[in-house]
């Protein structure tokens, strides 16, 4: 049976994606970051997931303000790279699980959760800054990936309570899958900030770490954060955060933190990072 052995928490600012393609990652303001994620990379190379569901957000690239569903998931055998304005990032192709990908979207529909099939769709630094963090430069990405796209972006918003349910659900559906697979489940986005109006750069470096901290020991608290909540602590884009928690969700009570970092600032955005394993 298939089955999710780890869970992966980090941020995907679009900034991170520029600083690696034109090879600015020792420059002394990212230096630090990029640092944080070098044992990524060597657990990554020595975990060898089959197969990443990858929770994220699409930023008006897939889906504008005309039609935007609530949770999207991508069925297809591979997803091109968007051009989000300047090219495409010169990263490679992302190549789907379409097999696993069907059949979550059979099992989740029938626990009555309504997604949205998509079988065409490009992926942008939602998902590829995080496959470029955890992965470095390959020629070619090391696993399929299942892209599920989550509206954080037109209100209303799914609670951090449905997508913690959601997460389990998932569990429910891969666990189901009669095919020996190692998955990862990683939900992207966040930390705390905000990129327009009056309060355009807030970093809330306190909310943040509790939020790291409670991730893994304690899921329920932040699965009752309203969305107001993470509005006025977090930022307006802060409310990606709950898309952390389909990823916790889809893993056991107990978990073990194997690796956390956090960043300050990136892009005015605070960049959060944690890895739990299955306990």
């Amino acid at each position: 049976m298939a089955r999710i052995t780890s869970g992966v928490g980090v941020s995907h600012v679009p900034a991170i994606g520029r600083a690696i393609d034109t090879g600015q990652t020792q420059t002394p303001y990212w230096k630090p970051l990029f640092d944080g994620f070098e044992f990524s990379r060597a657990w990554e190379e020595a975990e060898k997931p089959d197969v990443i569901f990858l929770v994220y957000n699409d930023h008006a690239t897939a889906f504008s303000l005309d039609f935007i569903p609530t949770f999207a998931i991508g069925c297809a055998d591979s997803f091109e790279v968007a051009d989000e304005g300047f090219g495409p990032r010169p990263v490679p192709r992302v190549e789907g699980c379409p097999d696993l990908a069907w059949h979550i979207a059979s099992s989740v529909i029938q626990q009555d959760f309504d997604l949205t099939v998509v079988n065409k769709m490009d992926v942008d630094h939602g998902l590829t800054v995080p496959m470029s963090l955890m992965f470095g430069q390959p020629e070619r990405w090391p696993c399929r990936v299942i892209p599920f796209a989550v509206n954080v972006v037109l209100y209303p918003v799914p609670s951090g309570r449905r997508c913690y349910a959601l997460g389990k659900a998932i569990r429910r559906a891969i666990e189901s899958f009669d095919e020996d697979l190692n998955v990862q489940i990683w939900g992207t986005g966040g930390m705390s900030h905000q990129l327009q109006g009056p309060r355009a750069g807030l970093i809330n470096q306190p909310w943040d770490q509790a939020f790291l901290r409670d991730i893994a020991v304690d899921p329920l608290r932040l699965a009752a954060i309203p969305p107001e909540e993470y509005i006025r602590e977090a930022g307006s884009e802060g409310i990606e955060l709950v898309m952390w928690l389909i990823m916790r969700g889809a893993l056991n009570e107990k978990v073990e933190v194997l690796h956390q970092h956090y960043r300050v600032p990136a892009s005015n955005t605070a960049v959060g990072h944690i890895i739990l394993k299955q306990a």
